[in-house]
């Protein structure tokens, strides 16, 4: 069994701020957790911000990233926000990896890609995701 905190995971949409954005470690690495799961519009563009502050702070080319979209509201607004953040996080991410993505329409996911040249692998459960990361 693996060494991190993603055993019990409740998703209730009212979940703090600061839940939604935390550092966890699998396999003694750690891992920023970005958790958009049940977020409507308004809270993503609002984590958004925060990420970006987060992601500054590190070391080029050293982030593991993993985010979960599932059940999240990603309208037009919430694409554009994001693109900018994964163009601007770019040089900080060693790896990312993405879950729950049914959520996001599939032209927003591709643009996402091409508009930030970078690629973002997707699984089915967090756990093939952490796996992915770490290896």
């Amino acid at each position: 069994m693996s060494n991190d905190d993603t055993s019990s995971n409740p998703t209730p949409s009212n979940r703090p701020r600061a839940e939604r954005l935390r550092f966890i470690k699998h396999k003694g690495q750690v891992i920023f957790l970005i958790d958009f799961s049940q977020c409507a519009a308004k809270e993503i563009l609002l984590l958004l911000d925060q990420i970006r502050a987060h992601v500054a702070r590190h070391e080029p080319g050293t982030m593991l990233i993993l985010a979960d979209f599932s059940g999240a509201e990603v309208d037009k607004t919430v694409a554009t926000r994001l693109k900018q953040v994964l163009v601007l996080d770019r040089p900080y991410v060693k790896k990312s990896a993405w879950i729950g993505t049914e959520s996001v329409p599939h032209v927003f996911y591709e643009n996402f890609k091409n508009f930030s040249q970078r690629d973002f692998p997707t699984f089915k459960t967090r756990e093939e995701a952490l796996e992915w990361l770490v290896e």
